[in-house]
């Protein structure tokens, strides 16, 4: 029953939109379908309708359509619970982001894990777990819930050592919970990690976090009567992210961030080059030479060059790791459809779209359509 499942979970990621045949049979069977592979996916289809009852499957032209409302999903509800979370107050925000992780029965997908069709999907999920993860967390720091948070978010790190954004709230819990010296070990531990398992120093976020904690900065306090809407987690860090699939555009864009992120406050600036995979080794040198000129300037910058067969879903999961406040793209050729829609849809941040028309570009004033809306 495994590529009846299969056909089932690609019509639930697709639902209430048409799936041509063309299409699921790629997804079920790749590169070498079987000759009769038309008339097996209708066999599936007919048991699919019996299991699901009538007007679920349909069938619309060039293939078949999956009707389901967002509440049936768990992923749509699991959206929407994070969406609420953002509008409430600390408890209020984790109570909810518990009720969002509760839908999580274990990785997303998982019995189709090695399933062609299926990867960019679990790695937007589990992506988006984190994000409720490390949210709820935010939430609970926020509510002072610091002391119980230490032991879970050291088994986080132990899990995942790479991830950045745990060890901050560790730092920022122990030194709540009276722990100064130990928060500030932990920051050394991070370095540590970074430095021999990647070669990199903390990220800004943390650097600042530290600074703080060795100077006892009382925004990093929860100050007894002080509403929970009014108490600081740490310092806010900022990141601005490029994002392109065109080297040759690289210094255009980074010409128009790098007086955004020079800017007081100043922000970490992130250039992300999409590229295929042939090109990944000239994608490096590239951003290797322009991290060294911004660097130069003063600013704090981070690049990295991979391939994906789904972008904008993938610059909309760095844009939310690296708590972006703005996504600066290229305009593409092709419109606004298919992935860069994926951008504009689901960024968790501003988009910027830089539209060339010809000519270098110089200075003079920006116009931004619509009021930013």
């Amino acid at each position: 029953m495994r590529p009846q499942r299969a056909l089932l979970a690609v019509l639930i990621l697709h639902a209430n939109e048409v799936v041509s045949v063309d299409r699921l049979i790629d997804e079920l069977w790749g590169r070498s379908p079987p000759a009769t592979a038309g008339k097996i996916l209708q066999v599936y289809i007919s048991r699919l309708r019996k299991e699901l009852g009538e007007g679920r499957v349909i069938t619309r032209a060039p293939g078949y359509v999956l009707r389901a409302d967002r509440s049936e999903l768990d992923f749509a509800r699991f959206e929407q619970m994070m969406a609420r979370a953002e509008m409430g107050d600390p408890r209020g925000a984790a109570s909810e982001l518990r009720r969002a992780l509760a839908l999580s029965r274990g990785p997303p997908l998982a019995d189709l894990e090695y399933e062609p069709f299926a990867q960019a999907e679990i790695v937007r999920l589990a992506e988006l777990q984190w994000t409720a993860l490390e949210r709820r967390i935010d939430a609970d720091l926020a509510a002072g819930c610091h002391a119980e948070l230490i032991g879970e978010l050291e088994a986080l790190i132990a899990a995942h050592p790479l991830r950045e954004r745990p060890r901050g709230q560790l730092m920022l819990a122990l030194y709540r919970s009276g722990r100064q010296a130990e928060a500030l070990e932990a920051y050394r531990r991070a370095r540590r990690v970074l430095s021999e398992q990647l070669g990199l120093e903390p990220g800004e976020e943390l650097r600042r976090l530290e600074q703080a904690i060795l100077q006892q900065d009382p925004r990093l306090s929860l100050p007894d009567g002080d509403p929970p809407e009014e108490r600081n987690a740490a310092p806010a860090g900022r990141a601005l992210l490029i994002a392109t699939r065109e080297l040759d555009a690289v210094d255009a864009l980074a010409g128009l961030a790098a007086p955004l992120a020079g800017a007081d406050p100043p922000a970490d600036l992130v250039i992300a080059a999409i590229v295929p995979t042939a090109e990944i080794g000239a994608a490096t040198e590239t951003l290797a030479e322009c991290r060294a000129g911004l660097s130069a300037a003063g600013l704090a910058v981070r690049t990295a060059a991979f391939s994906s067969p789904s972008w904008g879903h993938d610059i909309v999961r760095l844009a939310s790791r690296e708590d972006a406040d703005l996504v600066l793209v290229g305009a593409p050729r092709e419109g606004l459809d298919g992935e860069i829609g994926i951008v504009l849809d689901e960024a968790p941040c501003d988009v910027a779209m830089l539209v060339e028309t010809g000519g270098v570009l110089r200075p003079g004033p920006v116009i931004v359509p619509f009021g930013a809306a």
